[in-house]
């Protein structure tokens, strides 16, 4: 029993800090203005950064959920058509529950890693990797 519990005990001095920490993560809203018939994320540089997730990548699921076409300049993104900030953090939300939660833990310390032609969600918790759908 008590060699049992040293193998534990080394088990768990060799898990990552990040396995301890108990934050409450909250998803970034993105705030918006409807200009004409475009909308402007303004935030959304910000919002991409607090998902450690590249802003493209974001974009590009945005873009594909809303079914419309925009881009990105400087720190806003610029979408066609008129969608409220409601349907869009809506989309974030989507965003965050497929491409940044961990599918074992529920953490967000993830990681998009490509082996071969497969995108993997790596998570730095608990190091569980999950494929993901290709946007």
């Amino acid at each position: 029993m008590e060699e049992y519990e040293n193998l534990l005990n080394r088990a768990i001095d060799q898990l990552p800090p990040e396995v301890f920490e108990h934050k409450r993560f909250k998803i970034p809203k993105a705030y918006s203005d409807i200009q004409g018939n475009r909308t402007f994320i303004k935030n959304f540089k910000d919002v991409a950064e607090d998902l450690n997730r590249d802003p493209q990548h974001v974009l590009k699921f945005l873009l594909r959920e809303l079914g419309t076409a925009g881009n990105l300049e400087g720190s806003r993104a610029i979408l066609q058509g008129k969608f409220t900030h409601y349907l869009i953090n809506e989309r974030l939300e989507d965003y965050v529950e497929k491409y940044v939660i961990c599918h074992e833990c529920n953490r967000p310390d993830t990681k998009i890693i490509r082996e071969d032609r497969i995108f993997i969600l790596k998570c730095a918790a608990c190091g569980a990797k999950a494929p993901l759908k290709p946007l």
